[in-house]
Parts: structure tokens; C-alpha cells; sequence
């Protein structure tokens, strides 16, 4: 009756939904979810649970079906074609600031989603530094360091709640890494109970109405006050000291409109916020969720730690070097983001009649994408229900199909902390693992969809051991005096690079992977210097295409001694 009432509530304060938009010739409408009741549709399904209405959807109409909630129309489409269609779709035609203007009460007004888009595409460019793939190098050292304190508590054994250790875990790390060490040295414990009110003010019932009368959103204001506060003082103490932090915080002190203006107590606390959501929350819940899916899968576990022990030995460091390099870790990761993507729903509002296929979706009609369920279609992932990293490595390399893996989102949109939540995510993993065994203590662990960050449910227990390191096989190395065998070389091949420049966000990886070919253009994106490297620079160019976050530089092959025009797709890297 609670629920009801919360509903009747919420869509009274939205108008009613817009008479039928007549259909073009030649065009039809989605097909509509079967169910749902007079006037708010399936409002009372969505309110309950979104991701078993987003389920059905997939599972009754395939690629997309229609519904209705609270007045606002909404269509919900699945699968890599679809993905396409709506995240290269301009903003102009599909834009998603209405949709996340539920994270006005966060963020702050007049902030990201809630801005003019030009002064919108300003702040974004504030943001970015923060994620730049030259700050990521230096984030690894303090993820390593911050998880090394964290277990001088442990002893030899015990038992942990995973998912409140990675969520402390994180915040230290997230905090050291973004907001400066005031908030790690003296506000720990008062900002992780901020932060995670902030992360469960934000529901499903956001997008309906994110100003209702309930505790969890009293709670969430209240934390947004208080940071503004804690920034505040630490802003004023900077100011009057003169010191300068080498963080995120500094650089958005001393960032500056176009207009020369300075950000306010409020804006910076608002672009703090921004960072911390586009990488923390990734990362807490993803740490969870591999040490969990690893647990029950102890074969994967026993290749994973081997990997590790082969990698660094007794004592190797670990560097933002080798966190690229272990693929068995790295692939494990990205099964867990893909059965447990954190953001379980994407939304982009037609901002002008748009076209599908044969489908005609009318302006102002809500588009849902769901990683949840799409990670789950059997025909672009074999057996998607089974924990099986081994579907990322080659020959499968599912994920290489474009538009299929979208635990980041998508398009220009894409999550722009991508790179430093899988940073840390590894750098935690290889930290732990080394040092300890872990098993299940609780083994019916299930999601828990309280907020749109899908994380286990509460409590969640691991056991941990320390490791005896002789007990554990090392991969083993080839001896010095017993040279592996000659290989034919292969022959060399021209690489003919073009960008995507539509995508690109500017992360610059590639430019640090390879500064002969790539660099960044005045708008902040990047820009080829030669589109036909030398052949020397290939391995470099190889790299820079593997560790882009967005997936932007396409590789065409063609023999070095040809001049005919490349043919077939381009190789995404």
C-alpha cells in the first residue's frame, strides 16, 4: 500500500503523457510490454523492480519494447545493433541530461546534467585532468600503498564482510587519489558515511520524482550540506595557508571559466563529486564481485593467482606497467563487470522523433538500456549465465564485438572513469591475492538493487588465510642458458590509423603510448600526427589502440609493399 501510495504520489507531480504521435508511412511502433494498469502503466513494476521489468522486456519482444511509467513514455532496447543506434546518436536527437538530472541533488544545480550544455561541455573538461591517463600512473602507486595499510590489521586468518571492506577500502583510495590527504588523514570515517548516503539517494525512483518526502533522500541532502562544508574548510585552510595539494582538488581551485570566473565552495564540491562517481563506485562493488565470482570458480582462481606469482615473484613491484599485463586478472574483472555491471540502466531522452530500424520512437520517449540484461543475451555471449573470463581472451574475445560489452556505457557518454576503476580494481586484486586465500563463507550471494550501484547484498562474508608462498606453483620462467626457440619472423605490414573522433574523450593513452603518432588537439581531443607510421612504431600504435578506454583508433593492415587500397573492416584493437 506504501509502495502505491509513493507511486500515485510521485506521478502526480508529472503531467500526463502527450497524446499519440501519429506514425509516419512505412514506419511502426515498438511493440508494448504486456501488463501494466490504467493511467501509470507499469509505474508500480518499475518502482519495485526495474531490472525484472527491464528482464521481461528483453525476454518477451527481443531488441525493444514500449511501456509506460508515471506518465512518461518509454522504450527499452537490447543488443549490440541497438547499443549503436543510441549511444553514436547525436545529443541533439538522444540526450541524456534530463535523465540524470536525478543527480542534481548530488551533484549540485547548475552542475554537469543540470548546466547549459555549453557551460555543461566546461565542466566536463575540468573533469577530465582528473582521469587523464598520465594522472593514472601515478593513482596505481597510492591504490597499492592504501591497501598494503589496510591489511597490517588482518593477521594470518579471519573473516571479512567483502563488500564493507572494498566500500572503506575504495573510499581511502578514491580520496587519496581525488580529494587531497585532508580528507584521507582526517575525514575518513565522516566522509565514507557522507558518501555513501549520497550513493543510496540515488534509486530508480529518481527518475520519477528525486524530491519525495523519503528518508533515504532527507539523508542524501543532508550529506550534500555537510561536504559542501568539509570542502569548504579545507578550500579556506589552503587559501589562507598558501599551500598548494598536488590533487584533483587543487587543480578544480584553481580551474577557471571561460569568463575568467573561479568555481564556487559549491561547484568544486559538485566536480569532486562527479570524479568520484565516475570511478568509485565502479570500483568498490566490481572488487566485491570478482573476489566473489572467484571463490566459486577455484580452477580460475588457482590460473589467477599462478599468473601473479609468475609475474612478480618473491618481490617484483607493482607497477601501472604490469597492471596492464595480467590478463588473466584483467579478464576476470571484466566477466564480474559483465554479470554484475554496477550501473544496471542507461537513459537517453529523444529530444526529436527518432528512428530505430522500422521502429518510430516520438520525442520525448525515455530510451532504456540495460547492461544487466543485454550481458545476458546467449547470442552475442555463449552460456551468459556462467562465470567464464576466458570468453575475453583470444580466439573468442566476445567483447571485441563493437557495441556487445558495455559495462562503461557507451559513445561519447562512456563512463570517463573507466580506466582508473579497472586500475584499481587490479591493483586491489593483485594486492590481496598475493598475500592471502579466500573463500566463501556466505555462498547464496545476491544483488542488491536498493540504488541504480548494484552491489552484493549485505552482509557478505569471505574467509581469509594467509598464504604460504612455497605451497603455491610460481608460472615457471624459461632457464637463462636454454634459449627458447627460433621463430620466423613475421612479416612486417604497413598500419594505416583513423580515428573515431566522435568518441574520443580525450583520455590521451595513446599519446603516451605513442607520442610519434598521436598527440592532442586544441579541443582537448586527440589528433593524428601521421596516419601511416612507420613500421618500427607498430608495437607502440598496437598499444595505444589496446589500452584506449574508448576504443577510438582503428587499425587497417596492408603488406609494406603494398599500394593497393586496404580491404575488409578495419581491426579494432
Amino acid at each position: 500500500m506504501r509502495l502505491r501510495s509513493l507511486v500515485d504520489r510521485a506521478a502526480g507531480a508529472l503531467p500526463f503523457a502527450a497524446p499519440p504521435t501519429p506514425i509516419p508511412p512505412g514506419l511502426k511502433a515498438p511493440p508494448r510490454l504486456a501488463g501494466g494498469a490504467p493511467v501509470i502503466g507499469h509505474t508500480v513494476d518499475f518502482v519495485r523492480s526495474t531490472i525484472d521489468l527491464l528482464t521481461r522486456a528483453q525476454r518477451e519482444h527481443g531488441e525493444i519494447a514500449a511501456f509506460d511509467v508515471a506518465g512518461r513514455k518509454m522504450v527499452a532496447v537490447f543488443g549490440p545493433e541497438a547499443h549503436e543506434a543510441v549511444f553514436r546518436a547525436k545529443d541533439e536527437h538522444l540526450n541524456p541530461a534530463e535523465a540524470y538530472k536525478i543527480m542534481t541533488p548530488v551533484f549540485g544545480e547548475g552542475m554537469i546534467y543540470d548546466a547549459p550544455p555549453e557551460k555543461m561541455n566546461e565542466q566536463m573538461k575540468m573533469l577530465l585532468p582528473a582521469l587523464k591517463d598520465n594522472r593514472m600512473r601515478t593513482y596505481g602507486e597510492t591504490v597499492l600503498a592504501e591497501v598494503e595499510e589496510s591489511l597490517k590489521s588482518w593477521g594470518d586468518e579471519g573473516e571479512i564482510d567483502v563488500v564493507d571492506y572494498c566500500r572503506v577500502l575504495t573510499n581511502f583510495t578514491s580520496s587519496a587519489c581525488l580529494l587531497g590527504h585532508e580528507f584521507r588523514n582526517e575525514m575518513t570515517d565522516e566522509f565514507a558515511r557522507i558518501y555513501h548516503d549520497l550513493e543510496r539517494g540515488i534509486t530508480p525512483l529518481s527518475y520519477i520524482n528525486a524530491n519525495l518526502p523519503l528518508p533515504s533522500f532527507r539523508k542524501r541532502d543532508l550529506a550534500r550540506v555537510r561536504l559542501v562544508e568539509l570542502i569548504g574548510e579545507i578550500i579556506d585552510r589552503r587559501a589562507a595557508s598558501g599551500e598548494r595539494g598536488e590533487d584533483f582538488l587543487q587543480t578544480m581551485m584553481e580551474a577557471r571559466y571561460k569568463d575568467g570566473s573561479a568555481l564556487s565552495h559549491d561547484e568544486i564540491t559538485g566536480m569532486l563529486l562527479s570524479a568520484m562517481f565516475a570511478g568509485h563506485h565502479t570500483s568498490s562493488v566490481t572488487t566485491a564481485w570478482t573476489l566473489i565470482d572467484l571463490c566459486r570458480n577455484p580452477a580460475y582462481l588457482r590460473r589467477l593467482v599462478e599468473e601473479l606469482d609468475g609475474t612478480y615473484g618473491e618481490g617484483e613491484p607493482t607497477t601501472y606497467q604490469s597492471l596492464r599485463n595480467i590478463p588473466i586478472t584483467e579478464n576476470a574483472v571484466k566477466e564480474a563487470l559483465r554479470l554484475h555491471p554496477p550501473l544496471f540502466m542507461l537513459v537517453r531522452v529523444a529530444k526529436q522523433d527518432f528512428v530505430y530500424k522500422d521502429y518510430f520512437i516520438p520525442e520525448g520517449t525515455w530510451i532504456l538500456i540495460s547492461p544487466t540484461v543485454s550481458h545476458r543475451i546467449e547470442e552475442v555471449f555463449a552460456y551468459p549465465e556462467c562465470f567464464d573470463p576466458d570468453r575475453f581472451a583470444p580466439p573468442r574475445q566476445e567483447d571485441k564485438r563493437d557495441w556487445a560489452f558495455i559495462a562503461f556505457g557507451g559513445g561519447r557518454h562512456k563512463c570517463m572513469g573507466n580506466a582508473f576503476a579497472l586500475l584499481q580494481v587490479k591493483a586491489i586484486l593483485a594486492t590481496l591475492l598475493r598475500h592471502y586465500e579466500f573463500s566463501l563463507v556466505d555462498h547464496d550471494v545476491k544483488s542488491d538493487f536498493h540504488g541504480l550501484v548494484i552491489g552484493p547484498a549485505e552482509p557478505c562474508r569471505l574467509r581469509y588465510k594467509r598464504r604460504v608462498r612455497s605451497s603455491v606453483a610460481a608460472s615457471p620462467r624459461p632457464a637463462a642458458e636454454t634459449p627458447a626457440p627460433a621463430t620466423p619472423a613475421k612479416p612486417q605490414v604497413q598500419l594505416h590509423v583513423s580515428l573515431d573522433h566522435d568518441l574520443c574523450q580525450g583520455h590521451a593513452v595513446c599519446v603516451g603510448e605513442a607520442p610519434e603518432v598521436f598527440t592532442l588537439g586544441p579541443e582537448g581531443k586527440v589528433a593524428l600526427l601521421t596516419a601511416t607510421p612507420d613500421p618500427s612504431l607498430n608495437k607502440k600504435v598496437r598499444n595505444a589502440a589496446k589500452f584506449c578506454p574508448q576504443r577510438t583508433i582503428l587499425l587497417e593492415e596492408r603488406p609494406l609493399d603494398s599500394e593497393a587500397p586496404p580491404s575488409g573492416c578495419p581491426v579494432h584493437a
